[in-house]
């Protein structure tokens, strides 16, 4: 009994001891917050978006958006993680100030309750639009500033569709933004700035010595601006490469957010590094690129009128013949319930038969419609009104009248959907306006848009998943929230001159200007 007590007694030392070490090792490691509100939101949009619409994720749950954090990864034990909210919201219209406001203080408050930090993770997308507030990233980085303090380090992760205000620019250490868009390389982007992050606090490198900021004054959808083709992709192949050379932290080309009517909406390059000649000289090098081939960016597709795009769809014997109904994209701030286009397709004569071409719409937002699509059931007739609940400058709500095909329930963003039949088309609608970007996204709906003749979708450049899908494509200049042709748009508050808008400006100053630290006064 003695035998074994006296073993019991050294596994418990042996047990406390190694808890003692682990728990000494885990307080050695930096402690590093997280936290970021990301949303891409049209200020042309009637749209307003709320605090629900951001399904904010806390404590843990953070990471599960980070698969390279995940509990058995590297990077996950080379800090004290403290995951405090972050909030995606698909892009729409403003945000309202009440969410913004609510979703700050959430973030402030946990920020407050386990400071200090050693570092900061800022996850954001940089092209949010609050009611009544310019520069939204830049009032909630300063607002985290005053609660983390000035020492610790920030490294900022964006969308290149985001906006980069000087004041963002200041109050951030390092900064990065995608490389491709569409933006296949998000996640490895996001990896980069926790690279950077915690590079620098384990080699006891701090803040970069330089940040190099410099406006570029063009302003240019993402349909135009595609690294897919020339010259967006010349030119972001020199970002990776300007990135790696010694003295230099990172290198980054913002297209910006064309769909907001605020003067920080506009190009801009950043370097962030340690040598000032190479600092300074890169983000020159790099503005003055994009400068030089501004008159060449061109849409990632062919373009038409929509007439004109179905009259090619229906001609050709490529199918799917995708279609991409531009003006309401939902993925850049539409408000994805304009019901023109769909409207348009159904009085084509060509569609009224079952036995016409096929055709898959994504989608129509339409609540009344999917409830009685509900109770009618799958082969049950339903006839309801959906659409233009929110943005009807274009067209009126629209009265469909079909058979109900398909019933889903429980998706993130549309909660329920359904698949309306209506001559030859199958319209796609939803109780909440949800993106069509996947190819599970219709066939769980036990739609094949691989055997469709046509597929229209509410999208601008076709992600992957739909670009290798199609065997033809063109993009179709329709209106909405976020119109193609820019100049068609009211601004009235972006800076100018500005490229396209002003053709005959002069070469602008495209000097890089060094950025005060967030500690300087």
């Amino acid at each position: 009994m003695k035998r074994l007590s006296l073993s019991l007694l050294l596994i418990f030392i042996a047990f406390a001891c190694s808890h003692r070490s682990d728990q000494a090792e885990n307080d050695s490691l930096p402690r590093i917050a997280i936290a970021g509100l990301a949303i891409e939101s049209s200020t042309f949009s009637p749209a307003l978006t709320d605090e629900e619409a951001f399904h904010a994720k806390t404590g843990d749950d953070i990471f599960a958006l980070y698969p390279f954090l995940s509990p058995d990864s590297a990077d996950r034990n080379r800090a004290n993680w403290i995951p405090t909210l972050i909030g995606r919201a698909l892009p729409g219209g403003t945000v309202t100030r009440e969410a913004y406001e609510s979703l700050a203080k959430q973030i402030l408050e946990r920020l407050e309750k386990d400071k200090p930090y050693d570092g900061l993770f800022f996850d954001i997308h940089g092209a949010m639009s609050v009611a009544g507030l310019d520069d939204p990233e830049g009032d909630l980085i300063v607002r985290i500033r005053e609660v983390v303090g000035k020492e610790t380090l920030i490294s900022t992760s964006m969308d290149l569709h985001g906006n980069v205000s000087m004041r963002l620019a200041q109050n951030t250490d390092l900064i990065t933004c995608y490389r491709m868009a569409p933006h296949e390389d998000a996640g490895e982007s996001k990896k980069r700035a926790v690279d950077n992050l915690l590079y620098r606090i384990e080699s006891g490198k701090g803040k970069p010595a330089y940040k190099a900021w410099i406006p570029v004054p063009i302003l240019l959808p993402g349909e135009k601006t595609s690294t897919r083709i020339e010259p967006g992709k010349s030119l972001y192949a020199q970002v990776g490469p300007a990135a790696a050379q010694e003295g230099i932290i990172d290198a980054a080309i913002w297209i910006g957010y064309a769909w907001a009517d605020e003067p920080r909406n506009h190009a801009v390059v950043m370097v962030t590094g340690d040598d000032k000649e190479k600092v300074t000289a890169i983000a020159e090098q790099l503005a003055r690129s994009f400068w030089d081939v501004r008159s060449q960016f061109a849409f990632v597709a062919p373009t038409a009128t929509l007439d004109e795009s179905l009259n090619k769809a229906l001609a050709s014997k490529k199918h799917p013949f995708m279609i991409s109904d531009m003006g309401d994209n939902p993925t850049a701030g539409g408000a994805g319930d304009v019901t023109w286009t769909l409207q348009e397709i159904l009085a084509r004569p060509e569609f009224k038969s079952a036995n016409g071409p096929s055709l898959i719409y994504a989608s129509i937002p339409g609540p009344d419609l999917v409830a009685k699509a509900v109770a009618a059931g799958v082969g049950g007739k339903v006839e309801a009104y959906a659409g233009a609940a929110i943005d009807a400058r274009f067209a009126p709500p629209l009265r469909l009248s079909g058979i109900v095909k398909a019933i889903v329930q429980g998706d993130e963003h549309a909660e329920t959907e359904v698949v309306v039949q209506i001559g030859s088309v199958q319209v796609i609608v939803t109780k909440k306006r949800k993106p069509y970007h996947y190819e599970a996204d219709f066939t769980r709906l036990n739609l094949n848009p691989r055997k469709a003749d046509i597929v229209v979708v509410k999208i601008g450049y076709l992600v992957p998943e739909l670009y290798d899908m199609r065997s033809d494509w063109i993009m179709a200049l329709t209106p909405g929230g976020v119109d193609q042709d820019l100049e068609r748009l009211p601004y009235k508050r972006i800076n100018r001159p500005m490229f396209p808008f002003d053709n005959d400006m002069q070469d602008p100053d495209l000097s890089a200007r060094l950025v005060p630290a967030s500690d300087d006064k």
